[in-house]
């Protein structure tokens, strides 16, 4: 899960709270002396005070969004979040893979009935990527097995209890083949060849989010801000003097595994075992389902995809989960990835060369780290 590691000094300059940079008082008698004085020194010094910061959080996607937003007015910044909230608000409310009013369990209701239906252009894009997205990743990115989802008991809000589904339940669901070739599309025309098709799009949407609030703070004239989503995030411009620098939590622990600096317009997403799960006699079962067996992922504890776009983003980390180490490279040359990284049970990290050179391991560095071939 990446993290925003807030910088806490600027060439060597003295920090105060909130990173604003504190010069010493200087005891002068003579006032013209003193402005003088002051005029003088900061044209020499290298410690420039930042452009103004606004942070503000946000509680959406069952998590916080936490916003930092840099060198405009703090009403300025305020009001543009207001338009990314309203729109975070929207998609929670359409999106929403099982809680009744929205677009998403309409759609799944029609399809669960056999029939056709019309999409809006707010959710028909998230489809046609999906049906792209599934088709690059061989199926491992694969939205149409809400019905999967909803069995293990991950459409709730709270941690499901008690023990898993039977072998007989899953292999039910597995034997009708759901996919999202299975989702015809025809203008904003939408059905599907079996009734089983019921779409989650949790594996996606909040990578797609990310990037939309992106542009959304562009078209207000915001040049430089992050958006934290639960430690999925999406950059604009830089920090200060430097690129923005996020750190990616260890799955295995709470500490930071690697910082990295993210560039302008990219967006980081992990896709992890360790935070939604069902639990029973000791064992957890992790919220990401190989599609193929129907069973949670055990092998990857995290996979982490660098992009320009947040939505390929976050399905390619689920993919990637999926994938493991033995197929997490053919993956991602089919995704056309750049950036991957993964952490298996072990706690052995894979990275695409591309990645290696632009992760910096935090603290303890990983025992054993094996960097792939060129993507």
């Amino acid at each position: 899960m990446p993290i925003y590691l807030a910088y806490q000094s600027v060439n060597g300059c003295e920090r105060g709270k909130g990173g604003v940079p504190v010069r010493r008082r200087l005891a002068l008698v003579d006032v013209t002396l003193a402005c003088f004085l002051l005029l003088f020194v900061a044209a020499l010094t290298a410690c420039q005070r930042p452009p103004p910061e606004h942070h503000e959080t946000l509680f959406v996607f069952g998590t916080l969004v936490e916003f930092t937003v840099l060198g405009v007015a703090p009403e300025k910044a305020a009001a543009a979040i207001r338009q990314v909230d309203e729109r975070f608000q929207r998609m929670h409310r359409e999106w929403h893979a099982w809680k009744p009013g929205g677009a998403l369990v309409s759609l799944n209701a029609a399809l669960a009935n056999g029939e056709t239906t019309t999409v809006d252009d707010f959710l028909l894009p998230l489809l046609e990527q999906s049906k792209r997205l599934y088709a690059q990743s061989d199926g491992l990115f694969n939205p149409a097995i809400g019905a999967l989802i909803d069995l293990w008991g991950f459409h709730s809000d709270e941690l499901p209890p008690g023990p898993p589904p039977q072998q007989e339940q899953i292999q039910a669901l597995l034997d009708q083949h759901p996919g999202m070739d299975d989702l015809k599309i025809d203008g904003t025309q939408v059905s599907s060849a079996t009734r089983v098709v019921q779409l989650d799009l949790g594996g996606f949407a909040k990578g797609y989010a990310m990037n939309d609030a992106i542009t959304t703070l562009r078209a207000q004239g915001i040049e430089n801000a992050i958006v934290n989503a639960g430690g999925d995030l999406c950059v604009a411009g830089r920090h200060d003097d430097r690129p923005w620098r996020i750190g990616v939590r260890h799955p295995q622990g709470w500490g930071v595994l690697a910082a990295i600096e993210v560039a302008d317009g990219e967006c980081v997403l992990t896709s992890g075992n360790y935070e939604r799960y069902r639990e029973h006699e000791g064992k957890r079962y992790a919220h990401i389902l190989d599609p193929r067996t129907g069973w949670p992922v055990d092998h990857v504890a995290s996979a982490t995809v660098i992009h320009i776009d947040g939505g390929i983003a976050d399905a390619a980390a689920t993919a990637l989960t999926v994938a493991g180490p033995a197929d997490w490279q053919r993956i991602a040359r089919q995704m056309g990835l750049e950036y991957v990284m993964l952490v298996d049970e072990t706690g052995t990290v894979y990275m695409s060369p591309a990645m290696a050179g632009r992760v910096e391991f935090e603290g303890t560095i990983p025992e054993r780290v094996v960097v792939g071939d060129g993507l």
